[in-house]
């Protein structure tokens, strides 16, 4: 069973999953491609990624610009993070409002974060994991990202460890978006 839940920002919604457990673990179900198409959501996922971070790594923020923009449907099967998304479709009207997500290994939840959304996060704990799908395939010339200390969001740390890549990202008030705003789900 997966339930869909809307957020603040238009198309970004938090997957919950049910977690059946028993004396050997867990099991538990990421994706339904028929609910997820039934709530317009994308489900066609061309590449899947995985991360392992130490505490207070700070990834991104990134996205991918069209025509190689993607979705993204993002889990921490290990540790926790604070998952981060920053709109930035033009006409939207959260456009450059930033919200966090807590995902982590002990609540089976997932973000899907739509096109026209910088994403990032926050390594709250020692070996932590974070899966990555994408319904598009890397294309590193559109590959990009935001500077992660430009957006209106308080950030819990105050060093974060970031990559000499991530540290030299534009700011979003200088950044020019190529994104359109378009209602409905998962747009």
């Amino acid at each position: 069973m997966i339930s869909v839940d809307a957020t603040p920002l238009a198309g970004v919604m938090k997957v919950v999953s049910k977690h059946l457990a028993d004396s050997r673990g867990f099991f538990t179900k990421t994706i339904h491609a028929d609910l997820f198409r039934s709530l317009g959501l994308r489900s066609d996922f061309k590449e899947e990624y995985y991360s392992n971070s130490k505490k207070d790594v700070l990834r991104g923020l990134h996205f991918q610009t069209p025509p190689h923009d993607h979705a993204k449907l993002v889990t921490c099967p290990r540790g926790e993070i604070l998952d981060v998304v920053v709109d930035i479709r033009i006409g939207s009207p959260t456009y450059g409002q930033a919200m966090g997500f807590d995902l982590s290994e002990r609540e089976p939840v997932s973000l899907y974060v739509p096109s026209g959304f910088a994403h990032g996060f926050l390594a709250k704990t020692e070996d932590t994991m974070v899966l990555y799908r994408v319904t598009s395939v890397h294309a590193p010339s559109n590959d990009t990202g935001i500077l992660w200390s430009s957006i209106d969001f308080k950030w819990p740390v105050t060093r974060p460890i970031v990559s000499d890549r991530d540290a030299g990202f534009k700011a979003l008030k200088d950044f020019s978006s190529t994104f359109k705003f378009e209602s409905g789900p998962g747009k």
